[in-house]
């Protein structure tokens, strides 16, 4: 789908037309750069390949250096593909937030707030044992049995148990667009997205 590269501002509220009092998220979206325009008869397929955020050349490799003097544009940090754009677009044009206008609803793929290792109770919500521990000490949030015995004598793939929490890509899809700010670049959607402040995110139609 068509989209675009932009960065996770924070959060606030709006208020609606009807004077509801609205969570949003604020999101950075553009401008990009067109950095490679792909085809079928090249490379197999259609996209488009768009660069956001400048780069220092003494922060970027050679081959890279390469690849955006080929599309005349300056280095860029992120890149990302998009599919099945409505007009047809040239290295070195620039697609704003503006494209979003008509939109009325659009999914947010980003990479969620890592949390380190957590156990079972806060990673798949275990209710613990509460109060009732069994004469157990300092076990109220330990995930108990996990049902190995000598048959079948081993762990089950896929059994829940404690671990790497967050850090995933994540998507949430049909987020509503409440505004576009053509003139800083903003997009407003409603609820929340994943990532922390400052974080990559790929907006798509």
């Amino acid at each position: 789908m068509p989209g675009l590269l932009g960065k996770k501002i924070g959060m606030t509220s709006v208020f609606s037309a009807d004077g509801k009092n609205v969570p949003c998220t604020v999101i950075e979206a553009g401008p990009c750069v067109v950095t490679q325009v792909k085809t079928v008869e090249k490379d197999g397929y259609e996209a488009v390949q768009l660069g956001f955020q400048d780069k220092k050349e003494k922060h970027t490799t050679k081959p890279l250096m390469g690849h955006f003097k080929r599309a005349g544009v300056t280095p860029k940090r992120h890149l990302a593909e998009f599919k099945e754009f409505e007009t047809e677009l040239n290295l070195g044009d620039t697609v704003t937030v503006e494209m979003f206008n008509d939109a009325n609803f659009v999914d947010v793929v980003g990479t969620s707030k890592g949390k380190g290792f957590q156990g079972v109770v806060k990673r798949h919500g275990f209710g613990g044992v509460g109060q009732t521990t069994h004469g157990q000490h300092n076990r109220a949030r330990k995930p108990g049995s996990i049902g190995a015995c000598s048959y079948p004598a081993k762990v089950f793939k896929g059994m829940r148990m404690g671990g790497q929490l967050g850090g995933d890509r994540v998507t949430v899809q049909n987020l509503q667009v409440l505004k576009v700010i053509a003139d800083h670049n903003l997009l407003l959607v409603k609820g929340s997205i994943p990532g922390c402040k400052g974080s990559i995110v790929l907006i798509e139609k």
